[in-house]
């Protein structure tokens, strides 16, 4: 399940982790003009776990999904 929110700076997605095995926290995602942030609760550290992408990496990490293992660089079509 997933919850997707439009705030005034960012658009805020919600990932709930659901089934019947481990699960794990929630992870949310804020998407800015100019980065991604993904902040995951970790109980027994009592903390926000908090990476920041720039856009650059968001779309490196958006293609990776799609291909086989190797060592990739995107380039722009002209």
């Amino acid at each position: 399940m997933f919850t997707i929110e439009h705030e005034f700076d960012a658009t805020v997605v919600t990932l709930v982790d659901e089934g019947e095995a481990f699960l794990r926290e929630d992870v949310t995602i804020n998407a800015f003009e100019d980065c991604v942030t993904l902040e995951q609760w970790e109980p027994q550290e009592d903390k926000v776990h908090k990476i920041t992408l720039s856009m650059s990496q968001l779309r490196d990490l958006a293609a990776a999904l799609d291909l086989p293992e190797g060592v990739y660089q995107l380039r722009r079509a002209r």
